[in-house]
């Protein structure tokens, strides 16, 4: 069980070096998409159905980029499909969710504080809830309503807002922005897959069989698209939430996630319009700034969970039986001794007001839910406490080691 702890915890970290990889050619392949499309130019002698086109120089040589608003008048030999960036992004996503919210749930998913669920029925929320928004939004695109494109994002907003709220009233904090990400990213994806993709697989259809394709099918394809490019920012974010407790350590995470859904409409917005115009809105600089301070006057606002709180609380069978093995005493006098002044409700270390990514360490419960982390961060590796900070000897990290090693082996 000991070398199975390390291979699954590089089995995660490859996953997420495989999601962040794949995310980044996502996203700059669509923020460069949308750029260029904004930028386009008109040219009277481009071919007929040409659209615009677009002179760029990189890596000492010069590009020229010319649009098809519909298709050009033969299918081209060599074409090029730009899908598998966002497949591979969901897909090794889906993989890290599994792995860090599933098999990992007892200790990040659930948070029985909030709601007591069994494992099995926090998995089942979190896998059965990510197919909800792409239902809702595909129906909404498709109703009457994709007439009036500002009146679909503001709907889309208002899911994205309960959604939030309702993660969190089941969810740990870290688990409910991670999951309000993967839903948004599941539309995103979604997109591609089910609607981008098809339309321009009945477009090459039509090319080849010598039929001029219909001009709806690339509208469609377009407007999906632009969603994405608006979607993007607030992911980032909510993707790398679980490392900042300020994101998601408080009662009002929920509406600092809400929020971040506007800023990612403000920064884009200025950058599409100066892509095609030359000069964005200032005035959007002005908004997102407004939005941040916001959100960081709503992350001081400490949980309401105190130390007492935790003390009292029922331990979880998970907990229990870390707990309730032997080594426990001696390994929970080494975390109180070396990790408990800046892993507390209310940290002593220097000017610190949060945990380190909201982890507490000063109750038997809190130390027998964090076993896994506790055991690789400061048993296994050295990663913690900070040398810096404190410097634990190697007897207390090995009775760290022991107790776990004696909870796996039995």
């Amino acid at each position: 069980m000991y070398d199975f702890a390390i291979l699954w915890d590089w089995i995660a970290f490859s996953v997420r070096w495989l999601h962040v990889v794949t995310a980044m050619a996502w996203i700059g392949a669509s923020f460069y998409f949308i750029a260029l499309d904004l930028m386009l130019k008109p040219n009277d002698a481009l071919p007929d159905g040409a659209y615009g086109e677009e002179w760029e120089v990189h890596g000492g040589g010069f590009y020229h980029t010319v649009k098809y608003l519909v298709a050009p008048a033969r299918m081209p030999e060599h074409l090029t499909w730009h899908k598998w960036q966002s497949y591979a992004t969901w897909l090794s996503g889906a993989a890290l969710l599994m792995i860090v919210y599933w098999v990992g749930g007892e200790l990040y998913l659930l948070d029985p504080t909030k709601l007591d669920l069994a494992l099995w029925q926090g998995i089942v929320i979190s896998a059965g809830s990510l197919t909800i928004g792409w239902l809702l939004y595909d129906a909404m695109c498709k109703s009457r309503l994709s007439d009036y494109p500002t009146a679909l994002m503001l709907l889309l907003f208002a899911i994205l807002v309960v959604m939030s709220w309702g993660y969190n009233q089941i969810f740990t904090g870290r688990a409910a922005l991670l999951h309000l990400g993967a839903f948004t990213a599941t539309i995103m994806t979604a997109n591609v897959f089910f609607q981008i993709m098809p339309n321009q697989r009945i477009v090459v259809a039509d090319l080849k069989a010598g039929r001029t394709p219909d001009a709806k099918y690339g509208k469609i394809a377009k407007v999906r698209s632009t969603h994405n490019n608006y979607l993007t920012l607030p992911v980032v974010f909510l993707m790398l939430s679980n490392h900042y407790p300020l994101s998601f350590g408080t009662e009002y995470a929920w509406i600092i996630a809400s929020l971040i859904f506007l800023t990612g409409v403000t920064i884009r917005h200025y950058f599409n319009t100066m892509h095609k115009t030359g000069s964005g809105p200032h005035w959007t600089w002005g908004v997102t700034v407004l939005l941040m301070v916001a959100i960081a006057w709503l992350s001081s606002v400490r949980p309401t969970e105190t130390w007492e709180d935790a003390e009292a609380r029922d331990l979880t069978p998970y907990e229990q039986k870390y707990a309730s093995a032997a080594g426990f005493e001696e390994a929970f006098d080494a975390v109180i001794g070396n990790c408990s002044m800046c892993h507390a409700r209310e940290p002593a270390w220097g000017n610190m007001q949060w945990a380190p990514k909201g982890v507490h360490l000063e109750t038997p419960g809190d130390v027998a839910r964090h076993a896994s982390a506790i055991y690789l961060q400061a048993g296994v590796s050295h990663a913690m406490p900070p040398p810096n900070a404190v410097q634990m000897d190697a007897q207390a990290r090995q009775a760290i080691v022991a107790w776990v090693q004696e909870v796996r082996a039995n």
